[in-house]
């Protein structure tokens, strides 16, 4: 376990923050701990309602280490379900899915109703003191909003509401509108919340991708964070691909993005997978009135800016693993996300 009792854990005010230091995106314990401290602890992205719209209608998810199943009972409720056999921890369902009429475990057959409670376990009648109606798969909090479904997996994640309290007033159009067309995931061989850091601030984008440098108006980028979520804007500079309008990028603690442009939502979920590797699922939405091919100039764009993000990234982490590395000033301006990231992380940690 990490110490957590260092100085580095107290809070920073903006104006003489310091960044995190290098342990905590290079030491494999820290993995760990962000599992338990962090994710267990947040919401986090796990489908579309659009998955999950019918009865036995599902999605397969995961939230740190445990794996969960959204399905849509009988009752038309959402559950977010454990995928874990209560009887020797086999997959309910591996893959996402229409129409089930029961939950079946993979590896020996028990099967569940779409509530989760145990239906039947075969050959389980000799079993001495056996009973199926004491059984039920454990649930995790569920959250629907803007089409989009949350899951936590513990009461000690704050209020749902809370966590996406005044987005909805900024939005330019309801969320929900826009249609599903494609995941692209990328794998980027640096710490998650390297690749947080990096989305949390425009400093970087002038050196970095000089072609969005072209697109967003660096004079008038902003940033304003609340107590779950921050929010980076910039006016549009009638570029292609995306022409007049505003770009805005919401971060949702610990893990979520929303990039918001005109016709075109995008979410990037940000998953942990080692102390030195990441993996973000980009998913694309669009209104009916974005032509197929803009779609496939965003998306080679969104796909070029990515690229140069990983490089970057991927270099920062060998970096903060060399051992030279001492924490650096934020810039109160410039970094005011990142700050609001690692306060919400120190936070986090302190409560462990």
């Amino acid at each position: 376990m990490p110490d957590l009792a260092a100085d580095w854990l107290a809070p920073q005010p903006l104006d003489t923050a310091h960044a995190l230091p290098a342990h905590c995106y290079a030491d494999p314990a820290f993995h760990a701990l962000d599992r338990e401290a962090v994710f267990a602890r947040g919401w986090q992205l796990v489908a579309h309602a659009a998955q999950v719209l019918g009865v036995g209608d599902h999605a397969t998810a995961q939230i740190g280490a445990v794996p969960l199943l959204l399905v849509r009972g009988d009752d038309g409720r959402l559950r977010a379900l454990h995928n874990v056999c209560r009887h020797r921890a086999g997959p309910l369902a591996e893959c996402d899915g229409r129409g089930a009429k029961a939950l079946v475990c993979r590896y020996h057959g028990w099967t569940y109703a779409l509530d989760g409670a145990l239906r039947g376990a075969p050959d389980m009648a000799r079993a001495r003191d056996f009973d199926p109606a004491a059984i039920r798969l454990p649930e995790a909090r569920v959250a629907q909003w803007q089409g989009l479904v949350f899951a936590a997996l513990t009461a000690t994640a704050p209020a749902f509401d809370e966590v996406v309290a005044g987005i909805d007033a900024r939005l330019p159009q309801p969320l929900a509108q826009l249609a599903f067309d494609r995941r692209v995931s990328y794998e980027a061989a640096c710490n998650w919340k390297v690749y947080v850091d990096n989305y949390l601030e425009g400093y970087h984008v002038p050196r970095v991708h000089p072609r969005l440098a072209t697109v967003l108006d660096a004079a008038q980028y902003a940033t304003h964070s609340a107590r779950w979520h921050s929010l980076q804007s910039s006016p549009l500079a009638d570029a292609r691909p995306y022409g007049a309008g505003e770009a805005l990028y919401w971060f949702l603690f610990p893990n979520t993005m929303l990039n918001v442009l005109p016709g075109r939502l995008q979410t990037n979920r940000v998953v942990p997978l080692a102390a030195d590797r990441c993996r973000v699922d980009f998913d694309y939405y669009y209104a009916d009135s974005v032509a197929a091919a803009q779609r496939v100039e965003d998306q080679r764009f969104s796909d070029e800016v990515q690229l140069e993000d990983i490089a970057i990234c991927e270099a920062v982490q060998r970096a903060l693993a060399s051992g030279s590395y001492t924490p650096g000033r934020l810039n109160p301006h410039a970094e005011s996300g990142v700050h609001h990231f690692h306060e919400l992380l120190r936070a986090a940690y302190r409560a462990t």
